[in-house]
């Protein structure tokens, strides 16, 4: 946290979220964490570079940034599936 923005720092072996880390360096993490005005802008270039809809890389990296500003607090989130009977 280096004042009133984070600065990140992405490793991953994904060719489509190493191209979303070259352009996510540096967010406003109350912009971040909010849906108003254009949105979070981990979400808008998610949308720019990754084709899968259902990535959760994204998502995780919005949580690792309120944890860093103290937003929230550290926690595993977690995504189950099952597949129901019917």
């Amino acid at each position: 946290m280096d004042g009133n923005y984070c600065t990140l720092a992405i490793e991953s072996e994904c060719p489509a979220i190493q191209h979303l880390a070259a352009d996510l360096t540096r967010v406003e993490p109350f912009q971040e964490i909010a849906f108003r005005g254009n949105g979070p802008l981990t979400l808008q270039l998610a949308a720019r570079h990754c084709s899968h809809a259902a990535c959760p890389v994204p998502i995780g990296i919005i949580k690792a940034i309120e944890v860093e500003a103290h937003l929230a607090l550290p926690a595993d989130v977690t995504i189950k599936l099952s597949k129901s009977e019917k």
